[in-house]
């Protein structure tokens, strides 16, 4: 988990529950998540069920009342001797036989889903939009990359706007670099759910791989994110099953296929997987490589027409049901190919920024051999720069680009940790770390084969 964060970057979320109807769910369905987590966590207590399911203590005093009601658990004890001891609760023969039907309906055992309504209601709260980034913040941002002043006026007004944007240029240039250094950009922290509720199935968001945890402290609320107290269980001024989270950043490249970007149904354990684009809602979504993936380009486009122009995307359950969640993503495609080679106009009209990230003059390549020397602890050596631009431009006849002074570098730290030596600049660590810039297969004797390319239904034809 991060470190705590200030209050006053945090979006306010939906007020917490008081009673099992304030939760917008089904009384039944919170019922059987109750009986399924003690049977198969063993848990007895109200505040072990408090830190399971994430729902204050009035909600689960009701949920075990009526439990109890209904003859599915029995009171064991208490536990201590304490004024204020909790009592144990155990399964009864009923219960038990009731949590393996539940089981058998869904495997889902973890905090109890939102509603539909108020995540919905919670998108509306942390929007993009709300969040207006300042020059000195996209500055900051790019601060370790070699980036023009042009650039920075052209990202700033495109995460304002919260729309899609478009970077395209030659391989190596930081295309993607960039894109996920913008998307870091955004400060503001934005509340995102265990899982979500859809007619009683089960949608899992909250994923720790992608959503950063942040440690939130509210002294009217007391303490989010940390180790749940008595005092915390009474006061129930947090809803629990929302996590606190830097506003998220999700990529996507080469792999992207259509069955991603739809709901992901587990048929063993009977609940769902949100997709990659509805788990960053309120954050960035990189399709990086675009044009690269099996798929066509057209297919994979004509997929965000919907969500790009209405903002709002469709999800279908499998009994058929479709559901409706607004689609508050800064989308960011990313390509080397050219853009209008993979997008008609049509496509390319509803992406209204359009970012080229173009290969460094020899000054910036320069400046950033000069920060890679730095970081790596070489000294720089203005002569060796010279004799790296000869060498790439004139004997592998190759552009410049961005990615080489880094690339260089890691291969003579490399190659001097290999042979025991000081790290050092020299023509001849340099001669062998350019070798590897790209394969020099007419040295070796290697003749042309026939190229693969793309054939019009995604798969490849060998073409002459």
């Amino acid at each position: 988990m991060d470190t705590m964060v200030s209050h006053q970057l945090v979006h306010e979320r939906c007020p917490p529950p008081k009673t099992v109807r304030d939760t917008g769910l089904e009384f039944s369905n919170l019922l059987r998540l109750l009986i399924k987590t003690m049977y198969v966590r063993g848990l007895e207590t109200n505040s072990e069920l408090v830190n399971a399911l994430k729902l204050p203590l009035s909600v689960i005093g009701e949920l075990l009342d009526a439990a109890r009601e209904r003859v599915l658990i029995e009171i064991l004890g208490a536990v201590g001797l304490r004024v204020h001891s909790e009592f144990r609760h155990g399964l009864t023969t009923k219960g038990r036989e009731w949590a393996v039907d539940a089981l058998e309906q869904s495997l889902y055992v973890g905090p109890a889903p939102v509603s539909l309504a108020d995540f919905r209601r919670q998108i509306e709260r942390q929007r993009l939009t709300d969040e207006q980034v300042a020059r000195e913040a996209v500055i900051e941002g790019l601060d370790e990359l070699v980036v023009s002043d042009a650039m920075v006026r052209q990202l700033g007004p495109a995460l304002n706007a919260g729309r899609s944007v478009l970077l395209y240029g030659s391989p190596g240039n930081g295309k993607t670099t960039i894109a996920k250094v913008v998307g870091g950009v955004f400060k503001d922290i934005v509340h995102v759910p265990y899982a979500v509720d859809v007619d009683g199935q089960i949608i899992k968001v909250f994923d720790p791989a992608l959503h950063h945890a942040v440690e939130v402290h509210d002294r009217s609320a007391g303490r989010e994110g940390g180790t749940t107290d008595d005092s915390q269980l009474r006061s129930e001024g947090i809803d629990r099953r929302w996590v606190a989270s830097r506003r998220p950043i999700a990529i996507a490249g080469g792999e992207l296929s259509l069955s991603m970007l739809d709901l992901s149904f587990n048929p063993h354990a009977r609940f769902y997987e949100a997709p990659l684009h509805m788990k960053a809602i309120g954050g960035t979504f990189i399709i990086d490589d675009l044009g690269r993936q099996l798929l066509r380009p057209e297919d994979l486009l004509n997929r965000w027409i919907g969500p790009m122009e209405h903002r709002v995307d469709h999800l279908t359950l499998n009994t058929g049901r479709t559901f409706e969640i607004p689609f508050d993503v800064l989308l960011v495609f990313s390509t080397n190919l050219l853009p209008e080679e993979i997008m008609d106009p049509a496509f390319l009209r509803r992406i209204p920024y359009k970012i080229g990230v173009r290969a460094p003059t020899e000054a910036e390549f320069i400046e950033t051999l000069q920060q890679e020397c730095l970081l790596a602890g070489l000294d720089y050596e203005a002569e060796m720069a010279g004799y790296i631009i000869q060498r790439i431009k004139e004997d592998f006849h190759m552009p410049l680009a961005f990615y080489q002074p880094k690339f260089l570098v890691n291969q003579v730290l490399t190659a001097c940790a290999f042979e025991g030596r000081e790290p050092e600049l020299s023509t001849e660590l340099l001669d062998e770390a350019m070798i590897n810039l790209i394969p020099r297969s007419d040295q070796i004797g290697m003749t042309a084969t026939p190229k693969m390319s793309r054939d019009t239904t995604g798969g490849y034809d060998p073409a002459t």
